[in-house]
């Protein structure tokens, strides 16, 4: 496996604005966003895409969307809206191969 940014992040080795953590899953600021907010939601649990998802993660899936929920609240965007992001796949926009739903809104 090469090395991946969210899990340097995870481990502490590579710096990002953490604005949720629990453990199963970290919320940080995406370093080029594309609206006024635009968090990521990342499990703990190197899963590299929504394709590797198995039948055991099924809480944890539900868990990355209530988080995402809660950043929204905590971001002041969840009563004016805001869109939740996978990308899933090169031809998607995948450049991260770490599963994560962008929060986006503002």
């Amino acid at each position: 496996m090469t090395r991946c940014i969210f899990c340097d992040i995870i481990a502490g080795r590579s710096p990002a604005k953490i604005i949720y953590r629990d453990e199963r899953a970290i919320a940080f600021y995406d370093r080029s966003p594309r609206t006024p907010v635009h968090a990521l939601v990342v499990p703990l649990e190197h899963i590299a895409s929504l394709n590797d998802l198995m039948p055991e993660h099924e809480a944890l899936a539900g868990h990355l969307l209530l988080v995402a929920q809660q950043v929204a609240c905590q971001e002041n965007i969840a009563a004016s809206g805001y869109r939740l992001v996978i990308n899933t796949g090169r031809a998607a926009g995948q450049i991260v191969y770490h599963l994560h739903v962008h929060v986006m809104g503002g």
